[in-house]
């Protein structure tokens, strides 16, 4: 029996998780939205039969639908309260990116879900990338060698009328900034491949061009992870006059790849000192030109949660992934707040700590020491 789905939150990202849903034959019992609007746009879109219903107190859909598979696509501030009702109500759970905004939420997810016996992933889909799993593919056989340093380029354009969509984006309470927003996946990605474990951060973000927002539209970071290699970080919305590019090189003793296109869909350079595949060969079969910067993953990660519900194992992509880029993002916050470096693991912060009159230099004044 296919398992009973349901989508909180309506919105820019929505039409990925539907679609998913349906190619993965989920049986879709109703979709959620404060907005009554946009799951109307969505019911026509993707010519849902009648017995999927509306609804827009996402706690009445959860007491009278009972699904098995909730996806969480509302703004990114909701994600935690959301989530634990879910949870609560014995539901397994996608989350969108980020996972939630403070580590304490995101701890409290991973706690419950585990004393509940469901299965939460964070929508980090860019994991599922072809292009990105033959390079995890490369890392996992040892194929680089000793790391030294990869970097996450996130070279994008957002303009007001973005903003103007969704008054939640760019705020401190219910979203952050270009890093947050735009960047985490790359970021996600950098810190994957590079052994996950980090000891520094020392970041700088700045608002340049979006002074209709609270949080920053460039953030630019140094990472030093625990293996000896490090991560260069490099953020903007600000890129004229429209996306350029988002990219992801890793630079090891015996290899160095470039992923790059919109959702680092591409690898355009594949190098290695063993030899043992033709780098044309790998290029062009390891490419994929989505439509847009959302690319192919949602499916393939649609795929794996209901596997990993069905067969009671962990999803590919965990929580505890989706706190990992969380930690970095506010790591690299907290540092240009404070104008030093930062030391990892941390155990509490959120994006309200940064909110004028919440940090501790609250016009990024920032003091080299």
């Amino acid at each position: 029996m296919n398992l009973r789905y349901a989508l909180i939150g309506c919105g820019r990202i929505s039409p990925n998780h539907i679609a998913a849903a349906i190619e993965n034959n989920l049986d879709i019992v109703a979709l959620c939205d404060i907005v009554p609007e946009n799951i109307d746009d969505k019911l026509s879109e993707f010519n849902l039969s009648d017995k999927t219903r509306i609804y827009t107190d996402y706690k009445e859909m959860l007491n009278k639908e009972k699904p098995q598979l909730v996806a969480i696509a509302t703004e990114s501030g909701k994600h935690a309260q959301i989530a634990l009702d879910c949870i609560d109500a014995g539901c397994n759970i996608i989350i969108e990116k980020p996972i939630t905004l403070s580590l304490e939420d995101a701890d409290m997810i991973i706690s419950k879900s585990k004393e509940k016996g469901v299965k939460v992933c964070a929508c980090h889909q860019n994991r599922f990338n072809k292009s990105i799993q033959k390079i995890r593919e490369a890392m996992e056989d040892g194929r680089f060698g000793k790391l030294f340093h990869g970097t996450a380029h996130i070279r994008w354009n957002r303009g007001e009328n973005y903003y103007k969509q969704a008054p939640w984006r760019g705020t401190w309470e219910q979203d952050g900034g270009a890093l947050m927003n735009q960047c985490i996946h790359n970021i996600d990605l950098l810190r994957w491949m590079m052994g996950n474990e980090i000891v520094e951060v020392m970041g700088m973000t700045d608002n340049l061009n979006h002074d209709f927002i609270e949080a920053e539209d460039l953030g630019i970071a140094i990472v030093r992870f625990a293996n000896g290699s490090y991560g260069i970080i490099e953020g903007s919305t600000n890129i004229y006059p429209n996306n350029l590019e988002e990219t992801l090189y890793i630079f090891g003793e015996q290899g160095t790849i470039k992923a790059g296109g919109k959702s680092v869909n591409i690898i355009e350079e594949w190098r290695f000192a063993d030899g043992i595949d033709d780098p044309d060969e790998v290029k062009a079969t390891y490419h994929e030109n989505p439509l847009n910067v959302y690319g192919f993953g949602h499916n393939p990660l649609y795929a794996d949660v209901i596997d990993a519900i069905n067969n009671d194992r962990q999803p590919y992509i965990t929580a505890e992934d989706g706190r990992r880029a969380l930690e970095l993002v506010l790591a690299i916050y907290k540092s240009a707040s404070e104008g030093a470096s930062v030391r990892l693991p941390m155990n509490k912060c959120s994006t309200i700590d940064f909110k004028t009159g919440n940090s501790t230099i609250d016009d990024y004044n920032f003091v080299i020491q």
